[in-house]
């Protein structure tokens, strides 16, 4: 399964990118050697190390101490166990997200944010730890273990077509807003699942100009998790800049402490990248 799911995901990305390239977008990113690690590096971590290693782990914990609950809900209505994966992966991981704009919880997810440009390669951009303890693989594998993993690769193929989508920098939904008769639509739309002008403003460099909102809109397949839980801005334009002030001001951290932190931390003369570092507030 998970073969297929990363052959799937590769579909998708190299969709998203290859227009992105054609629309001469990509030429704009002036992404960095350390961009291009990070981009690189964090999907290939997860697809080949975190995700395969969690779901063995959790069937290996399930053959070992609760081995009558293999395939326990295989019978579950297809609809209903669908279900599941949007409230324990989909709604977890926002929640996950939201915590990870604590100052605790930053530093894991810091890398992300540090991309001054916005595209499809950068979905899984995160440190190494913010997978590994991330609730939501964790509840998908149990899911899994459980029967689910038929139902798990459509959930997830269309998870990841709508949060690679909502990074592309083939801003998608941009032309539809102007067309007067997908109003209703488009107003339905921003308010189930993540768009472009709706993800683009998580990742505004600032919220002063009334477009960004960096402290909400944290859904990945579902906006509606933030519409529920008080934290989305809909908005149908997009930020100037996106990215962090403080690698503006004070360069910008290297690679190997965003992947690896707390295994390698800044020496920077401000960081989140330390013990007890906050992020920066401007």
């Amino acid at each position: 399964m998970n073969k297929l799911q990363t052959l799937l995901f590769l579909a998708i990305l190299l969709s998203f990118v290859g227009v992105e390239y054609l629309l001469g977008r990509a030429q704009k990113f002036n992404a960095s050697k350390g961009d291009n690690t990070i981009d690189l590096l964090g999907f290939a971590l997860l697809a080949v190390l975190t995700q395969p290693l969690i779901i063995w782990m959790v069937k290996w914990l399930g053959l070992t101490f609760a081995p009558e609950y293999q395939n326990g809900l295989i019978d579950l209505p297809w609809y209903a166990m669908f279900a599941l994966f949007l409230v324990l992966d989909d709604m977890v991981q926002y929640w996950w997200h939201r915590a990870s704009h604590s100052p605790l919880l930053w530093p894991l997810h810091r890398a992300h944010h540090s991309a001054h440009y916005m595209s499809a390669r950068m979905i899984y951009r995160n440190n190494f730890f913010y997978y590994l303890f991330m609730p939501a693989i964790w509840m998908s594998a149990i899911l899994i273990y459980l029967g689910g993993a038929n139902v798990y690769l459509v959930f997830i193929t269309i998870k990841i077509a709508v949060i690679t989508g909502a990074h592309s920098a083939w801003r998608w939904d941009e032309a539809l807003y102007k067309i007067p008769a997908l109003k209703p639509v488009m107003w339905v739309l921003q308010r189930t699942i993540s768009t472009p002008t709706t993800h683009w403003a998580h990742h505004a460099m600032t919220n002063a100009d009334g477009i960004g909102n960096y402290k909400g809109n944290f859904g990945n397949l579902l906006f509606f998790w933030d519409i529920l839980f008080g934290s989305a801005h809909i908005t149908q334009q997009y930020p100037a800049k996106v990215g962090l002030q403080d690698d503006v001001l004070f360069g910008k951290e290297k690679w190997w402490i965003e992947l690896f932190y707390p295994l390698f931390q800044s020496k920077r003369q401000h960081s989140a990248m330390v013990p007890g570092g906050r992020p920066y507030e401007s």
